[in-house]
């Protein structure tokens, strides 16, 4: 199996990584999307958080990953699950999935279709479950989600809505659930991505290449001596992964008694109206995400400096463009918050 990057060693980049943490800690936050240049740790910090996170207890033998403590009456047969002698769901633990959907992907290989060796030899009717399946409970990574094609980013749309994928084909009625960290990236030079899409990703990060001389030369140094010997540079940085790993299942555990007050509503509401949001999706996203960073950071209450530290990601990509401000919508969502604590 191929070594992942350590997430704690990866240098500078502190907004795309922030998002990535909040969207694993609280996945209802609704995925990230990473735009920047080449060559700047997309798909390095994602599969290094990936590989981070502890492993999931998962029902043994369930092609479709169920969780043993939520409700598993799909688990049967045809599901492939396996019980012990008394008739109770045997488990076992398993890595977090990390999938990459391919550009060329088909739609079978995306939701699933009939099991052609099962129908050849047996003459039976079963479903082979496809890469969305695999992703339940992880993540699902896109490399170049603005040239995806127009048909698999309606099938996302869809299942990101809805938290399951329905496949109807060949005598075939399947449904099974299909939660995951969505992460798409890309290179905006390479074509726009479609509202539809756009809209269902929580948050939108821009990445750059560092112009800081000393980043520019830790980054290839900690690159270089991993690729000499990943071994010893993972063991290297082991206490400060264990050290997050930590931190995140503790978040996870606090996000629900995170208290989000009036006050911190009313600040978001604000803003929102401020920048001229379409809809109140970007509320519900900001207030998400801070109180995945409050959790995070072990605080009690969301407060002010959590709605500041994540509005950016949150709401860049949610901004109607106007003709008659050619300012950037980071520069826009950074004046907003500007007039809004100046208030």
């Amino acid at each position: 199996m191929k070594q992942s990057f350590p997430f704690s060693a990866i240098v500078a980049q502190d907004e795309m990584k922030l998002a990535i943490l909040v969207a694993t800690i609280d996945p209802s936050v609704g995925g990230v999307l990473i735009f920047g240049d080449r060559g700047t740790g997309k798909s390095t910090a994602v599969r290094a958080l990936a590989s981070l996170l502890p492993p999931m207890r998962v029902v043994d033998g369930c092609r479709y990953g169920f969780d043993p403590a939520q409700d598993h009456s799909q688990c049967d047969e045809a599901c492939g699950a396996l019980r012990d002698s008394k008739g109770q769901l045997k488990t076992k633990l398993v890595p977090v999935p990390f999938v990459d959907l391919p550009l060329g992907a088909t739609e079978d290989r995306v939701v699933g279709a009939l099991d052609l060796e099962r129908a050849l030899t047996r003459g039976e009717k079963a479903f082979e479950p496809g890469l969305l399946a695999r992703a339940h409970r992880g993540f699902l990574y896109i490399d170049e989600v603005n040239l995806l094609e127009d048909h698999l980013v309606d099938l996302l749309i869809d299942v990101a809505a809805s938290g399951e994928n329905v496949v109807e084909r060949e005598g075939l009625s399947i449904r099974h659930p299909a939660r995951f960290v969505l992460v798409g990236s890309g290179n905006p030079e390479e074509g726009e991505l479609r509202p539809q899409l756009l809209d269902r990703f929580g948050l939108s990060v821009e990445v750059r290449t560092p112009n800081d001389l000393a980043t520019r030369i830790e980054v290839v140094r900690r690159r270089d001596q991993f690729e000499q010997d990943a071994e010893a540079f993972i063991a290297r940085w082991e206490k400060e992964e264990a050290k997050l790993r930590r931190r995140i299942v503790a978040a996870r555990k606090q996000l629900a008694n995170v208290e989000v007050s009036d006050a911190a509503l009313t600040w978001a509401a604000r803003l929102c109206m401020q920048l001229g949001t379409d809809g109140l999706r970007g509320e519900l996203t900001l207030i998400r995400a801070a109180r995945a960073v409050a959790s995070f950071d072990g605080a009690s209450a969301v407060q002010d400096k959590h709605l500041q530290r994540i509005a950016i990601p949150a709401l860049r990509h949610r901004l109607r463009r106007d003709p008659l401000d050619e300012t950037g919508s980071t520069q826009r969502v950074e004046r907003a918050l500007h007039e809004l604590k100046a208030a």
